[in-house]
């Protein structure tokens, strides 16, 4: 009974003969050797890295589908690789990526070498890409104390559909904190569950870029309509919808309709909705309809977590000694995480070293930023403006038009929206101006920058005079 394993990884390889053919099953699976099946998870022997990446790559469905059927659903699948041949102690042991079947496409496509516009009202096959990685799943997202509310709503989002106690769902953080992966995690929920689901994916760079398109060829009407057809509508980096109004009219139309309907609305940006500039309030109102929710940066337990996930993903074993160091020293940032992650492998293999704590502080020496430890604030700002302008910073709040007071309010409104957090709702409510005056005062100093050395000279120095 020990070896049973092994009887049904033949029968596994028998499938894949009749899907691909003989000759081709016994080229890429005739060396892959079943070494153990414990707690669910075959551990698989093969030849190289290449074989492993062809696995993943191009042969993931047949594998996965021959597995599921032989082993279960709930099978996991893991490779040993010996780096140098006969040699033992170069094993390196590979965790199996959990990727989608209900999604064909591996990788995302830009949709500005192809519009994914397709027939979206055949209900039987949708004839367009919907834009999902089938990798960035539920299964591959690591969870912890910092970001289980959010993967919850997500979570329920996903296997309630039709349902709008959540809808439409409001995700923002910082980059690099894993909102792209969460919500396309919840497409393809919705796709493994319910195949005929119309859902896509776009960032709003590519949603303006069809638009554009659709302007030019005097077809906005079908651009709305074909977007209204949506099941589930997932938009990322929502921030740079700002000052777009023609995309911001069509935008209120397609979200109106499919919140009548019951369709699922789910955006991603950096910022929560009360801080987006340049966006109609009509809209902005709408955002708070549902439930907005913050992704925090990984806390320490949840970036050990995802160091260990994205090392067992390459094939690396590290120490809880660097695991403890990477996580206590790295910002947070998911990004940052993979690249260090990467680092490590890459420097290991080119030096031929063991991977220890001084090899994972040479790594993040490259790869981690140092942090400013000093918070500026508007009141800073005020003070450093008009010391650099020889005024009384109380002028600056007056209605006082004095050549070098505008200068120093507009100044002060752009270095606030560049330095602090605060929306310019806010900043015009702190210098008793309106919205509309705080944008104008932006606009026109990033207007002047770029040919104005003056004003370049200025920005500068309050600038290093604040970061003292």
């Amino acid at each position: 009974m020990k070896d049973n394993f092994k009887k049904q990884w033949e029968k596994c390889v028998d499938i894949i003969k009749d899907i691909i053919g003989e000759h081709r099953a016994k080229t890429w699976f005739g060396c892959a050797r079943p070494l153990a099946f414990e707690n669910n998870k075959l551990t698989l022997g093969i030849p190289s890295r290449f074989f492993y990446e062809k696995y993943e790559d191009e042969l993931y469905k047949v594998l996965s589908t021959s597995l599921r059927k032989v082993f279960g659903e709930n099978v996991r699948l893991e490779y040993e690789i010996e780096i140098i041949e006969q040699d033992k102690d170069s094993k390196v042991t590979i965790a199996g990526t959990k990727q989608s079947p209900a999604i064909k496409n591996r990788f995302v496509q830009s949709m500005q070498a192809a519009s994914p516009m397709g027939d979206a009202t055949n209900e039987k096959t949708p004839d367009f890409d919907p834009q999902l990685n089938e990798s960035l799943t539920f299964e591959n997202y690591c969870v912890g104390d910092s970001n289980k509310l959010p993967f919850t709503i997500a979570e329920y989002i996903a296997n309630n559909p039709g349902k709008n106690d959540f809808n439409p769902f409001f995700l923002y953080g910082e980059v690099g904190v894993g909102k792209t992966h969460l919500i396309q995690a919840i497409g393809i929920r919705v796709k493994e569950t319910r195949p005929r689901a119309k859902v896509i994916f776009v960032t709003l760079r590519q949603f303006q870029q069809l638009y554009q398109n659709a302007v030019i060829k005097k077809e906005v009407p079908s651009f709305i309509n074909w977007f209204q057809q949506m099941d589930v509508l997932l938009i990322d980096d929502l921030q740079e919808l700002s000052h777009k109004g023609g995309t911001t009219d069509a935008l209120f139309a397609i979200f109106n309709h499919l919140h009548q309907n019951g369709k699922a609305l789910i955006f991603t940006c950096d910022r929560p909705p009360m801080d987006l500039d340049g966006i109609a309030d009509r809209l902005i109102d709408r955002f708070k309809w549902g439930i907005t929710e913050k992704l925090s940066k990984p806390d320490f337990q949840l970036k050990k977590k995802i160091l260990e996930f994205k090392a067992s993903r390459n094939g690396l074993n590290l120490s809880n000694d660097v695991i403890d160091l990477i996580a206590k020293q790295s910002t947070g940032s998911v990004r940052e995480l993979e690249g260090i992650v990467m680092g490590i492998l890459t420097r290991s293999i080119a030096l031929n070293v063991t991977i220890d704590v001084e090899l994972a502080k040479s790594v993040m020496k490259h790869t981690i930023k140092p942090s400013e430890t000093k918070t500026i604030n508007f009141e800073m700002i005020v003070e450093s403006t008009a010391d650099f302008y020889c005024i009384n910073p109380d002028k600056i709040f007056t209605k006082s038009r004095l050549r070098n007071v505008a200068d120093a309010r507009q100044v002060i409104m752009y270095l606030s929206h560049k330095l602090t957090n605060l929306s310019s709702s806010a900043i015009g409510l702190k210098l008793n101006r309106t919205h509309t005056t705080v944008l104008h005062g932006i606009s026109t100093i990033e207007g002047r920058l770029p040919f104005a050395k003056d004003l370049q000279k200025a920005i500068s120095a309050i600038e290093n005079d604040l970061k003292r």
